[in-house]
């Protein structure tokens, strides 16, 4: 892969050999003793680029952050089939104007296979589902489509089953959800550099924002945390309860990752349960929402309807879109006023019927229930927004910005 380095300030760096040998005719109006500089260039080390503020790197392509970033979820199969088509399609007839894409799904496989040279080959993680991301990406830039990766974090079987040591063991065996989803350590630094490294190669291939997905312990994991075998890593022996040590192990990884994409130029957001923001902190998940709120670009609450209980005095929120997402944006608005650098707010919105919840609790969803989504965001200031819909079928005849 070629790299390109951008030299952000005017400054130009030159490595100077003293070089023995003849003096040339010029030297000879000096001292005997007078020797020469010879001055040449050097490849420059990329570790040394990549610690240095004067630096950005530069993969060729450029973005150019939208008015307002309004996009939808896309699968790896999606990104490397033909429903790409009909999705440019939709952001060519549309106010949409990003994609997320997934590039560690779900099972902690990477949804392309990496380069020979890539560091990552070690993993053998590839999937071969978009087999082509630098044209996909040069599409994405000729249409002006905002592209973001998604990196699932904690969530990896793949890492945890090669792992165990850097998971949770129940017996003899890794521990998994009722789903059959184990996750790995969130107090690890091993797992850590192992998500920031592919997050690194997703900035490189061009992406300009990396969204992180499940930057939590597993649900209810307050119940186990005394049953499961697991390394504390570093906050082993520190003073804080078992709440605030996953409280800080997660914070803490979300703040070294920034730092670590800044020679990158690649924003961070991360994706947080709704209910984070209505709490001080989700306990056993170890989501504080200020916390992380005060180390990233981009905040995403996973605000669907449906995924609420009566929380906001709402008996049956998937029915009330709008009213749901307005009781919603008051809480978050109040909490990131508290901070003194806010990160931009994008919360994901739902497109996809939730049928699962029992006749009378779920209705269809289409354009006016994303639209109801969107105004009650709007009416709150928020303006950015993503559109999850598992399958990437999205509602048709929408208007993205009522």
């Amino acid at each position: 892969m070629k790299k390109h380095l951008r030299i952000i300030a005017s400054a130009f760096i030159a490595i100077t050999v003293l070089l023995p040998g003849a003096v040339s005719a010029e030297t000879s109006l000096f001292s005997k003793d007078f020797s020469t500089k010879e001055y040449s260039f050097q490849a420059i080390d990329e570790s040394l680029i990549s610690s240095s503020k004067l630096f950005v790197y530069d993969s060729g392509l450029t973005f150019n952050y939208p008015d307002a970033v309004r996009g939808v979820y896309v699968t790896g199969h999606s990104a490397g089939g033909e429903r790409f088509n009909d999705l440019l399609n939709l952001m060519d007839t549309t106010d949409l104007n990003a994609m997320v894409i997934d590039i560690k799904d779900d099972f902690g496989n990477l949804t392309y296979v990496p380069k020979e040279d890539s560091p990552l080959t070690k993993y053998d993680i590839g999937k071969p589902y978009i087999k082509d991301p630098e044209t996909m990406l040069k599409k994405m830039e000729e249409k002006e489509i905002y592209p973001i990766a998604r990196v699932v974090i904690f969530k990896d079987t793949e890492l945890a089953e090669s792992k165990p040591e850097w998971s949770f063991v129940e017996g003899s065996s890794v521990w998994k959800n009722g789903r059959g989803e184990a996750f790995v350590n969130p107090f690890m630094k091993e797992v850590w550099d192992y998500n920031v490294e592919i997050a690194i190669e997703a900035a490189k291939m061009g992406f300009k924002e990396i969204q992180f997905d499940y930057v939590r312990f597993p649900e209810g994991f307050e119940k186990r945390e005394n049953t499961l075998k697991y390394s504390m890593g570093e906050y082993e022996t520190s003073e804080l309860d078992l709440v605030q040590r996953r409280v800080s192990a997660v914070t803490d990884f979300v703040a070294y990752a920034k730092e670590k994409l800044k020679p990158y130029g690649a924003q961070l957001s991360v994706d947080i349960f709704g209910y984070s923001a209505t709490l001080p902190e989700a306990p056993g998940i170890g989501q504080n929402f200020n916390k992380i709120s005060e180390n990233v670009d981009v905040i995403s609450s996973m605000i669907y309807p449906s995924h609420w209980t009566s929380y906001f005095g709402i008996a049956k929120p998937d029915l009330e879109p709008y009213r749901l997402v307005q009781e919603y944006a008051k809480v978050e608005n109040a909490k990131l006023a508290e901070l003194e650098n806010p990160p931009v707010s994008r919360p994901w919105l739902q497109d996809f019927t939730a049928s699962y919840l029992g006749a009378g609790n779920y209705q269809q969803y289409g354009k006016d229930e994303v639209e109801a989504q969107i105004k009650a965001l709007s009416e709150a200031g928020i303006k950015e927004y993503l559109l999850w819909n598992a399958g990437n079928k999205y509602s048709k005849g929408v208007n993205y910005t009522p």
